[in-house]
Order: C-alpha cells, then structure tokens, then sequence
C-alpha cells in the first residue's frame, strides 16, 4: 500500500495509526503543504480536493478521507478489530469519530484559516480565537460524552482501541500545537494519554514524520 500523507495532517495521521495496529506494510509519500504540493497537477489527478491522505492498494483507484480508508482498511484487513461487533456499540464509535472528523477538523485545516485571512481580511489573532473556538467546541462534546455514556471505558469504546480513539488522538496532538487549554477535558486527557503510550500511535505521532520540525 501507498499513502499520501503530511507530517502535521491529523487525517494522515489517523491513517498511520490504523495500518500501525493492524501490522499493514505501507509507503507513505510526504507531500509538502506549504510549498504547495497538493495543487501541483499529478496529485491533483489523486485527489481534486487537493487533501491528504489518499491510498492506493495494488492497481484501484486512490480512496480518500480518512474515514473511508479506516472503514475500508477494517473490511479489507486483517489484524487488530477497530470497530465493535456489537452494531450499537459500532455506532457510538463511529459517531465519536465523526465529532471530530467531520464537525471539529474541518473547520481549522489551513485551507480555511487561509480563506478566512486572505478573503476576509480577518487578523491572525482573530483567525487563531476562530481556531481555539473550533477546537473547544469539540473538546466539550467528546468530554460531556465520554464522561457521562456508559459505553466508556479505557478508550473512547470499552477498552479497545476504535476509529473514535484515533480521531480524539489527533484532535488532543492539536492542542499542544496550538495552544489549547485541556484541563476542561479530563477523560479527554485520560484517554489521550493512554493512547500515547501505545508504539502504534507514537510510531504515527506528527513529530515522528519526515519534514516535521525538530523538537
């Protein structure tokens, strides 16, 4: 398998930690964000969306979004389970996951700050108070969730990592980044720093990559 991916992507990152656990060999290409990799025609042919990750495995075509390629890495792969069998269990994690991947990430990729700043003229300081804003309204729903439903456990479902856990490790890595308060987020905080210590997710961790700046 190949994979397309940027040292500070929470989406690549999500990717790495899946194919970690489940003992997938992969490559993975660092494009370069900021020099603009992504718009350059022959990854435009990949993705027209201009994101990373993208994988391709043998000769299909590349699947995009982080959320499809977990889902599709689960029903193509063997090794570690990343969903519960149980369908309600399943959901839960699923929509754990989606808290962050489809209504908190999206809202401070670089593209959108970029917008907000270029097109709109919105000051970097407002930009970043945009930014934590988006961080915090996540942070709240998963902490109000995974400290009052009984589905939690050591992980964000029971005590198997799931999609939901990789979502809520990349969105946790963000907050050191930017600068996010997290005592609001003590189950957030537990979960984080179990996670952390597993060499799946180290070995996946931003810092590790290629082109990541040096501690």
């Amino acid at each position: 398998m190949k994979v397309y991916g940027n040292w500070r992507s929470a989406a690549a990152f999500r990717v790495r930690i899946a194919m970690n656990l489940k003992g997938i060999a992969y490559e993975e290409v660092f494009l370069d964000l900021d020099a603009g990799d992504q718009f350059k025609p022959d990854f435009l042919a990949i993705n027209p969306q201009c994101a990373v990750p993208a994988l391709f495995d043998g000769d299909g075509p590349p699947i995009t979004q982080s959320l499809a390629i977990l889902d599709y890495l689960e029903e193509t792969q063997g090794g570690v389970k990343l969903l519960p069998s149980d369908p309600r269990e399943r959901a839960r994690a699923r929509s754990l996951a989606q808290v962050v991947a489809c209504d908190t990430h999206p809202l401070y990729v670089p593209r959108v700050r970029n917008f907000l700043m270029e097109h709109y003229g919105l000051p970097r300081e407002k930009m970043l108070d945009f930014l934590r804003h988006a961080f915090t309204t996540g942070l709240t729903v998963l902490e109000k969730r995974l400290a009052n439903e009984p589905g939690t456990g050591r992980y964000c479902q029971g005590d198997a990592v799931s999609h939901a856990d990789l979502c809520l490790i990349s969105l946790w890595v963000g907050t050191g980044i930017f600068g996010i308060d997290t005592a609001p987020y003590p189950t957030v905080k537990r979960i984080a720093e179990a996670l952390l210590t597993l060499d799946a997710v180290a070995r996946a961790h931003p810092l590790r990559q290629p082109g990541a700046p040096a501690p």
